[in-house]
């Protein structure tokens, strides 16, 4: 009886191996981004918009894993991203009297920190 019971989780063991990281989903990152003017200084309140390019259908554990982000950076000129799928993002920042950012970046690590700076904005000029 034992002896059968020992050959049934020999059989179930690969196959444990092969589904338990589907079923855990992907690889995650705890991103942090902070955004700061081209002086250095923090930019609060900036729209911050976080996109994941990669399998728009993510499941984890048979939920569907969000794959866009909006909020607001802090007086610290810092946002925090709840965990997003690792591979490629984009990011956008909006912040009043600033260029609008945007750009894709890769993300393969558990933690990251993307620095953010914003240029002033261009001077307007009119035909006459």
């Amino acid at each position: 009886m034992g002896d059968n019971r020992f050959m049934k989780l020999r059989l179930l063991l690969p196959l444990l191996l092969l589904v338990l990281p589907v079923m855990a989903g992907p690889p995650m990152t705890e991103l942090t981004i902070k955004v700061t003017s081209v002086a250095g200084k923090p930019v609060a309140h900036a729209d911050v918009i976080v996109r994941f390019k990669g399998n728009h259908s993510i499941k984890r554990l048979g939920r569907k894993t969000p794959v866009s982000w909006e909020m607001r950076s802090n007086q610290s000129g810092v946002a925090k991203i709840p965990p997003i799928p690792q591979g490629t993002i984009e990011i956008q920042v909006i912040a009043k009297d600033y260029q609008t950012f945007g750009d894709d970046f890769e993300i393969n690590e558990p933690t990251k920190t993307v620095e953010i700076k914003l240029n002033p904005p261009q001077r307007q000029y009119s035909v006459q």
